[in-house]
């Protein structure tokens, strides 16, 4: 089995969006994937990606398609969020405070 690490398109008509999927090439383009690992909005101009994922995932033999690969390019360099850094706990050990909606009082 040939796995990939590529685009699935996600988002209405006219406004593309994608997912950044790890899957086996002979899925269809938004067909079934194995996991999710990362965004790509190329409207917005937003990236983001699990790079500990993407590592994980080329070290078992995974082919990032070229956009992919660009984006993790992108996130080695510092330019794209990298969403294993955001999950992990801050260096002080205090966990922030959760955010309140608009409306939900304190």
């Amino acid at each position: 089995m040939a796995v990939r690490i590529r685009l699935r398109r996600t988002g209405k008509p006219n406004a593309p969006s994608h997912r950044i999927v790890v899957t086996d090439s002979r899925s269809p383009r938004d067909g079934r994937f194995i996991e999710a690992i990362g965004i790509y909005d190329p409207r917005h101009e937003h990236e983001a990606i699990n790079l500990a994922r993407a590592d994980k995932w080329v070290s078992k033999g995974a082919l990032p398609s070229d956009v992919v690969r660009g984006i993790m390019k992108r996130a080695r360099a510092g330019l794209v969020i990298d969403t294993s850094a955001a999950k992990a706990a801050p260096a002080d050990g205090v966990a922030p405070a959760a955010a309140t909606r608009p409306g939900e009082g304190v």
